[in-house]
């Protein structure tokens, strides 16, 4: 008797994501911990499902992590869109975050006391309040990569879009867009690389 072996193979990835999910939140806020005995602090690999994540950096240095340590944040995905806000009340918490997609758009908000680089694929865009406060402080695909671990870093790699927003550590919320886009018309003369502002972000709730 043949067996459609596809069939099972299918149930099983369901099971599997299913079981991802149900252990790792895709959704809602995550309070990122101190995890000496993995490779990365957080970690969501879910080929499938949508994510929407507010990742909190802990406000205090857990027992026994150096002083110089950052917390490291892994995500992956397949085609399923991206997004993920980088929370945190203190900037000496440094973070290292890395997503992994095929075809996903991968929208991220990063804190706007956010220091240091980021290296992307393909083109991205970014919002008034990041070119605002944050693109002053980054780095963006330098051809010679140093490692610095006093400094933020964001590495994504995916053929989909790439957006980058701020995330206001003043206010503990995400940018205010028609606020920051005033900003960009009367105040800032700093141009995003390669792109224009997004006006669109005008259009939010």
């Amino acid at each position: 008797m043949s067996t459609d072996h596809s069939m099972y193979s299918s149930q099983y990835s369901y099971d599997k994501e299913k079981l991802l999910v149900d252990s790792v939140p895709t959704r809602g806020t995550h309070k990122v911990k101190y995890q000496p005995d993995d490779d990365w602090d957080f970690h969501l690999d879910i080929p499938d499902h949508p994510i929407d994540l507010s990742l909190t950096l802990p406000h205090y240095r857990a027992r026994y992590q150096p002083v110089d340590y950052r917390m490291s944040m892994f995500i992956g995905s397949n085609s399923a869109p991206v997004k993920v806000k980088v929370c945190r009340l203190y900037p000496r918490h440094r973070f290292y975050l890395e997503v992994q997609a095929d075809t996903s758009d991968v929208t991220f908000w990063l804190p706007s006391d956010f220091r240091g680089q980021i290296h992307h694929t393909g083109r991205a865009s970014f919002s008034a309040g990041f070119t605002n406060h944050i693109l002053q402080n980054t780095r963006l695909n330098e051809s010679e990569y140093t490692e610095v671990p006093d400094e933020d870093e964001v590495v994504v790699a995916t053929r989909g879009h790439i957006t980058f927003r701020m995330w206001d550590v003043r206010t503990q919320a995400p940018e205010k867009a028609q606020r920051e886009a005033l900003k960009r018309m009367f105040g800032c003369v700093r141009k995003a690389p390669e792109t224009a502002i997004d006006w669109d972000f005008l259009l939010e709730d």
